[in-house]
């Protein structure tokens, strides 16, 4: 599910990324950054919608020291959430169209969503990949896939990155 490059060395497929300022609505409190306790989305929070964005925005891209924000990877106008019905939907789009990091992109913030979202929200297809070519088409089957995603996750090589993705930077 990951090409070559990224958190691993190896050549950037985008060397020179446009980098986008960071939304800073509030800073992050060491509790949010905690992956070992898990956020919750009820009538106390200020929206769902804002705080399922504020769980993503902070991914770490895996090919460079950025975020998932600062690439503008994953917008807020891009990320949805029906509280009563329980589901949640995040599109995203890469820093260029044939990126060969858009699965583990899009396995990084399903990870994230599962980690952090209380059980009843489905996440399951709720990943999508967006671009004007084909692949993405193939990207979206696999992020959709639940026995793809839990034998990607299986791989420890692979689980070890993708929590590199979801790990503070400092």
């Amino acid at each position: 599910m990951v090409g070559s490059g990224g958190m691993g060395g190896g050549l950037l497929e985008n060397a020179n990324p446009l980098i986008y300022e960071r939304s800073g609505d509030r800073p992050v409190t060491a509790g949010e950054e905690d992956e070992q306790v898990p956020d919750s989305i009820d009538a106390r929070t200020e929206s769902s919608f804002l705080h399922l964005a504020h769980l993503i925005r902070s991914i770490n891209d895996p090919e460079h020291p950025l975020t998932l924000e600062e690439l503008n990877v994953v917008e807020q106008v891009r990320v949805q959430v029906s509280d009563p019905e329980s589901t949640v939907a995040v599109a995203f789009t890469p820093t260029i169209p044939h990126c060969s990091m858009a699965t583990l992109i899009g396995l990084s913030i399903k990870v994230k969503l599962l980690r952090s979202l209380p059980q009843r929200f489905k996440v399951i297809g709720g990943v999508r990949y967006i671009s004007p070519l084909s692949s993405f088409h193939l990207v979206n089957k696999q992020l959709a896939d639940k026995e793809r995603v839990a034998a990607a996750l299986e791989n420890t090589h692979l689980l070890e990155v993708v929590n590199q993705c979801l790990s503070a930077r400092s």
